[in-house]
This record gives C-alpha cells, structure tokens and sequence, in this order.
C-alpha cells in the first residue's frame, strides 16, 4: 500500500512541474480554495444527510414521504461526494501522501468514510427506497442515528486527527 501512497506523490511532483501544476503549487490561496472547497463539499454532503436522517427520525419535514426526500437531495450527495474527492485527492497528494500512511488518524477517517459510504448506498438506501412503513420502523432510526455519527465522525477526524500533520 505504500507504494501507491509514494505513487500518487510522484503523480502530483509530475502535474506540478508543468506551469499549470507550478502556479498552484507556488499560490498559498490555491491550496486554501482547495480546502475551502473541500470543506464545503463536506458540509453539502453533512446536509443531504442529516435532512434525509433526520426525516427518518421524524423530527423535520414529516409531511414528506422519506423516498421523495430522498430522492429530492440524491444529486447534492452525489455532486459533493464527488467535488471531496476532487479536492481531497488535492491535498492528500500536495501534502506528501507516503506522510498519510504512517497516520492512524488517516486510517481511521478512511475507514469511517468507507463505512459512512457502505451504510449510505446499502442498507440506507434500501430503508429511504422503500415504503414510508419501512422507514418508519425502530431499526431504520437506528440506522439513521447510526449515518449521523459515522459522517460526524468523518468530518472530525478530517478536522482534528489530521490537522497537525
């Protein structure tokens, strides 16, 4: 695994030697954009989320069937799921990757983001597709509070565990 870490390193070193790569390497806004994107991307993803987590739990927007919430805020996950993967790949690649293997904190915020991504489009996505009964039952609130702490958990892992490197 280590030698993908060194490989992406040495895919960014490329893109930066070429005058493009060189004026984002050289800017110290670029690369503040990148994880102002980053971050916004994240809190897009923490929003789509929570409402349609938060409708499980039947605490907001309850004259709304959960599939058509759902539904309604599928293409702002995806799009933002997307643009953090964008800029994450920016910056884990401008900030030395091999650096990110030796990290637990790294490891731990990509196991928790494998896990909130599995939990989403699996057994999530089969409770919000359903019937508004299915939705409804004791398990999916479960499974709703279970989401809200695996991205909340992401999100602080990325803030606090990686912060310091």
């Amino acid at each position: 695994m280590l030698s993908v870490f060194q490989w992406l390193e040495a895919t960014y070193a490329s893109v930066m030697d070429s005058s493009f790569g060189a004026s984002i390497h050289l800017s110290v806004w670029l690369f503040a954009l990148t994880e102002a994107a980053h971050l916004l991307a994240l809190a897009v993803v923490g929003c789509a989320v929570l409402i349609v987590d938060l409708r499980i739990l039947g605490w907001g927007l309850t004259r709304q069937p959960v599939a058509h919430v759902a539904r309604e805020v599928r293409p702002w996950l995806l799009a933002s799921l997307g643009g953090m993967a964008v800029t994450g790949f920016l910056m884990f690649s401008s900030l030395a990757a091999s650096k990110y293997y030796s990290h637990p904190a790294f490891w731990m915020k990509m196991s928790l983001l494998g896990a909130a991504l599995a939990l989403t489009f699996t057994l999530r996505q089969r409770l919000v597709s359903g019937d508004e009964a299915r939705a409804a039952r004791p398990f999916a609130k479960v499974v709703a509070a279970v989401s809200v702490l695996l991205w909340s958990s992401v999100a602080i892992m990325g803030r606090g565990g990686l912060g310091y490197l």
